[in-house]
C-alpha cells in the first residue's frame, strides 16, 4: 500500500498583496499543536494591532481534527473559511494561516473577499513551498577511500541526501532511506561497489523532502 504524503509548509514565511488600495499580508506558520497555534496567532496579531481585520485558520491534531477559523470582523465566511479550504486544498498539517487586512477605502463584495483571502493563502503557501515529512531509515555505509567519489556521484545522482562524511581510515556516509527501498537501495550499492562497502542500519528519522501536486 503506498503511503500518503504528510505535507507542511517548507518554512515560516510572509507574503504581500494589494488589492484595490487594500493590503493583504499573509503570515503562515508551522505549529506544533493548538497552543502553539494561538501564541503565534497573539504575537502576530499583537504586530498588527492597527489593522482592520486579522482573519485566520489553522488546522493540527494527528488526524487534523482540530479546525478553526476566524472572519474577525468580514462578512461572514468570507475570510477564515476561505483560508481554512486553502489549507484542506494542499492537506497540509500543523499550519497556522494569518490574513492581516488593511483597508485601503475600496469595498470588495464578498465573492472579492473570499478571492482576496484566499488567494492571500494559495500566494504565501506557493512562496513559502511545502514538504514531505517522510519516515526513514540512516542507512550507515562505509567504504574505502578509492570507492568514494563513485558512491558520492551514485547517491547524488539520485537524489540522496548525505549528512556530511567522516573521513578516517574509510570514509563513511549516512543516508536517510525509505523503510520500503532499503532492499533495492543496498542491492544498487552491492551492484555499484561489486560487495566492496559495509552497511548498518541506525535511527529513524524524519527527512523534509520537497513535495509538488504537479
Amino acid at each position: 500500500m503506498e503511503r500518503k504524503p504528510s505535507l507542511t509548509i517548507k518554512e515560516d514565511g510572509t507574503n504581500e498583496l494589494d488589492i484595490k488600495k487594500s493590503k493583504f499580508i499573509c503570515n503562515i506558520r508551522r505549529i506544533k499543536d493548538e497552543d502553539d497555534a494561538k501564541r503565534l496567532l497573539s504575537e502576530i496579531t499583537t504586530i498588527h494591532a492597527k489593522a482592520t481585520h486579522n482573519c485566520y485558520a489553522y488546522m493540527t491534531g494527528d488526524q487534523d481534527q482540530i479546525q478553526r477559523e476566524s472572519d474577525n470582523g468580514e462578512p461572514s465566511g468570507t475570510a477564515g473559511v476561505p483560508i481554512l479550504e486553502v489549507l484542506k486544498k494542499n492537506e497540509l498539517h500543523n499550519v497556522l494561516a494569518v490574513v492581516t487586512r488593511y483597508f485601503g477605502g475600496i469595498k470588495l463584495g464578498a465573492g472579492g473577499l473570499i478571492r482576496a483571502y484566499s488567494n492571500s493563502a494559495s500566494k504565501a503557501i506557493e512562496k513559502v513551498g511545502i514538504v514531505d515529512l517522510v519516515p526513514q531509515k540512516q542507512l550507515i555505509i562505509t567504504v574505502e577511500y578509492p570507492l568514494y567519489d563513485k558512491l558520492n556521484y551514485f547517491l547524488t545522482e539520485n537524489g540522496y541526501q548525505i549528512d556530511e562524511p567522516s573521513f578516517t581510515e574509510n570514509v563513511t556516509l549516512s543516508v536517510p532511506v525509505d523503510e520500503t527501498k532499503i532492499e533495492s537501495f543496498t542491492a544498487d550499492i552491492k551492484n555499484l561497489l561489486a560487495d566492496k562497502f559495509t552497511l548498518k542500519i541506525g535511527d529513524d528519522v524524519i527527512s523534509e523532502v520537497p513535495y509538488s501536486k504537479n
